[in-house]
């Protein structure tokens, strides 16, 4: 067993100087002091020496194994030794050089679009409210006097929720207006009321250059006494005036909206063309029409119009007191027009190409 010991000994020894890397000095040690390696399998017989061999055995194996434990440490020192020194030799760094400055981040415009919003409509006197992504068909439509037969439900392909409906509140999905809010809020706050609700909806939208189908809206209910359609048109030129800066033409026209009688929708001249219909100021090629208003010079807007008494009732306001009109429209669409953006996909690509143009 000495010579054994002596004999692993003279190979570490040997060895150790010509490896040149950690890698093969661990692989090396592993060899040798491994749960299976030559020191490991040499002291295992110890058991079968005698009383007179066993302490003068077991002496020496441990003062090789301290050596060449010594011996792999200091090697390990030199390998890493020459590294560092080879990387300071060829690894040349310019401490002149500019560094690069760290990215930050920047609000999305959509974000930023709905803060100015809500701040415009803040200094008229509405509070800003939230609403439920995941409604039930109860609130999202039945009690905005869209009931089940009502043909208006097919205007809004709608995302079902896998569940069980509800026998009260029928089934689960994902709203495809912000105007359940109108109702939650009326239980909840009762009259007067003066809110803007902002959000995100969804709709089984045929995807194209001005729809998505996930998209931000804007909701907007004021209800009071002796309240007529006069005032929905002074906010809302007030509202545009402030948000773009200038006087936009904006036009009432005669709309359908189960849960408003009357109903209007307000357009205004589209900016991208700037009111005719034309592509301007790029090749048109064969495509000479508008893409944003589709040729007619002016934009959708909103949906707008008194308050149904169905609705008021439904949020436990007496109609016969209380009077009120709200309106709905697309955030996406308003930032479309305000930063002329001609595919409304852009907005949700994840490009942060186009995002960075915003900071």
């Amino acid at each position: 067993m000495k010579d054994k010991l002596e004999k692993i000994k003279k190979e570490v020894l040997e060895t150790l100087p010509k490896l040149d890397s950690l890698e093969a000095i661990q692989e090396f040690d592993v060899k040798i002091f491994g749960r299976k390696g030559l020191m490991t399998d040499v002291m295992s017989g110890m058991k079968d020496l005698s009383k007179e061999d066993k302490p003068i055995i077991g002496k020496l194996g441990n003062e090789i194994k301290n050596e060449l434990e010594t011996a792999f440490e200091i090697r390990r020192e030199v390998i890493e030794k020459e590294a560092l020194e080879k990387s300071l030799t060829e690894d040349w760094i310019d401490l002149t050089a500019p560094g690069k400055m760290p990215e930050i981040g920047t609000v999305h415009p959509l974000s930023q679009t709905q803060f100015e919003v809500e701040n415009i409509f803040n200094s008229m006197g509405f509070t800003v409210a939230d609403g439920l992504e995941v409604e039930s068909e109860y609130y999202n439509f039945d009690a905005l006097n869209i009931p089940g037969h009502h043909p208006a439900r097919d205007m809004q392909d709608t995302f079902f929720l896998d569940k069980k409906a509800d026998d009260e509140f029928g089934k689960l999905l994902l709203r495809t207006h912000t105007s359940p809010g109108q109702i939650r809020n009326m239980l909840k706050l009762g009259a007067p009321l003066r809110l803007i609700i902002p959000g995100r909806v969804f709709r089984n939208e045929a995807l194209d250059a001005t729809h998505e189908h996930t998209f931000a809206q804007v909701e907007g209910l004021l209800i009071d006494e002796n309240i007529s359609i006069a005032s929905l048109k002074g906010v809302m030129k007030e509202f545009l005036t402030k948000l773009f800066k200038a006087e936009v033409d904006v036009r009432f026209r005669p709309g359908y909206f189960p849960f408003v009688e009357p109903g209007f929708e307000l357009d205004f001249s589209c900016l991208i063309c700037n009111g005719t219909g034309k592509r301007i100021g790029r090749n048109c090629g064969k495509e000479k029409d508008c893409r944003t208003c589709k040729g007619a010079g002016w934009v959708e807007f909103m949906g707008s119009g008194m308050v149904h008494p169905f609705v008021l009732k439904s949020g436990g306001i007496d109609p016969e007191k209380y009077q009120g009109w709200a309106f709905g429209f697309g955030l996406d669409r308003l930032l479309m027009m305000r930063y002329k953006i001609e595919d409304i996909r852009h907005l949700r690509s994840g490009d942060l190409r186009f995002v960075k143009q915003f900071n």
